[in-house]
């Protein structure tokens, strides 16, 4: 997705009659529509944060000593998605995406200024962005759990958005730190 900055209000990255985030289906659809529309929202959320960045500042971090930035929550989010829904509610036993076992925050310190990390981190948040859906869309009902027994797929869902959101909420401090770019 490119976004360019809002000509209306150039300090927002679009401007509000063109926000891809505005829709009617959280209002009109099912339960499966609404939440689906709500992980919509957030997933976009974290593109326009990023949006027209190089890897430097993607992988810029917010404050020492801490190792968070937009590539970081890039790369954290499509592991958070692909442990939730492929190793978890779809009981694939494969290796999470950024684990290390001498480094328990793989997904944050592997997230360094390089032009390929970046690439492969997008690339592997889209791909397991298509994955949920995919899962989601072919689930028989919300209240399917996984194979364990021991977690809805509702209750997964929820937890991805608060996820997202809490995330975005860093993403925002994170921009402006990087280039002033606030809100939205």
């Amino acid at each position: 997705m490119t976004v360019m900055a809002g000509t209306k209000y150039p300090d927002m990255w679009v401007d509000p009659e063109d926000d891809p985030r505005e829709s009617d289906a959280v209002s009109l659809g099912d339960e499966r529509a609404t939440i689906m529309e709500y992980m919509r929202t957030q997933r976009l959320t974290l593109e326009l944060k990023c949006s027209e960045l190089d890897a430097a500042g993607m992988a810029k971090r917010s404050v020492e000593p801490s190792t968070m930035s937009l590539l970081g929550i890039v790369r954290h989010m499509a592991d958070v998605e692909h442990s939730w829904m492929r190793r978890i509610m779809d009981g694939q036993d494969i290796p999470r995406l950024y684990f290390d076992p001498e480094d328990r925050d793989a997904d944050w310190n592997g997230a360094v200024a390089d032009p390929v990390v970046v690439d492969e981190a997008w690339a592997k948040w889209r791909t397991e962005c298509e994955f949920t859906d995919a899962f989601v869309a072919n689930a028989p009902d919300m209240g399917m759990v996984d194979p364990k027994g021991e977690v809805s797929l509702r209750d997964v869902l929820i937890h991805l958005i608060e996820e997202y959101a809490r995330h975005n909420g860093h993403a925002d401090l994170i921009r402006e730190r990087v280039d002033g770019r606030t809100g939205q």
